[in-house]
């Protein structure tokens, strides 16, 4: 099982009106997101040189960043109209949210070179991304005129969405330095080397 996992929770009855000012409804909690997404990104800077220096991400900063993508992963779910529930200003564990975004223990050690290259590394990672970034483009649009237009989610859509965000956020997470395991196009049948079992740390 790859280390970092996405699940959402499929609810086929959503509110037209909600759905309707989605776009201008999430603006709060995007403002959020891009300062808690700044702040971590820095976490992960620093944490970069400390990977290169020690081959460990510090447990504090692992936990920070997993947060930030947290939080990310709940903004974009409802802002793609996942789910009618507004995201908690937050990146701490909701098991009662609908959108979950679980992540492994760190690893006791991480490759330094991965780590010092991961800019270069990411590279075919970002061409894929980009690809998922229209899919959930395209899906989302359809999506938000069938719930406008029938109060309804069709669960073929919100499995598009889902495999766009999924993909989309292991990407983050392996820019972000989380996992050194490039993203899957599909679920592996084996964890990755070195992981546990997915768990979500607290903040």
């Amino acid at each position: 099982m790859y280390p970092v996992q996405f699940t959402s929770q499929w609810v086929e009855q959503h509110s037209r009106l909600t759905t309707f000012f989605r776009a201008i409804l999430a603006i709060p909690a995007f403002i959020f997101t891009a300062l808690y997404s700044f702040a971590a990104g820095i976490v992960a800077f620093v944490a970069w040189f400390a990977m290169i220096f020690t081959g460990r991400y510090p447990q504090g900063m692992y936990d920070f960043v997993c947060g930030a993508l947290r939080n990310q992963a709940r903004v974009q779910g409802y802002y793609l109209l996942l789910t009618d529930e507004y995201p908690p200003f937050n990146g701490g564990v909701d098991p009662a949210y609908p959108i979950q975004l679980t992540f492994a223990p760190p690893l006791e050690h991480y490759s330094r070179a991965k780590a010092f290259f991961r800019v270069i590394l990411y590279i075919p990672v970002w061409v894929v991304t980009y690809i998922f970034q229209l899919l959930l483009e395209v899906a989302a649009l359809a999506a938000w005129f069938v719930i406008v237009f029938t109060g309804k989610m069709p669960k073929g859509i919100q499995d598009l969405i889902d495999m766009g965000l999924r993909y989309t956020f292991r990407a983050h997470a392996y820019y972000w330095l989380i996992t050194e395991t490039w993203p899957p196009l599909s679920e592996p049948e084996t964890p990755a080397p070195g992981y546990g079992a997915p768990v979500s740390p607290t903040l």
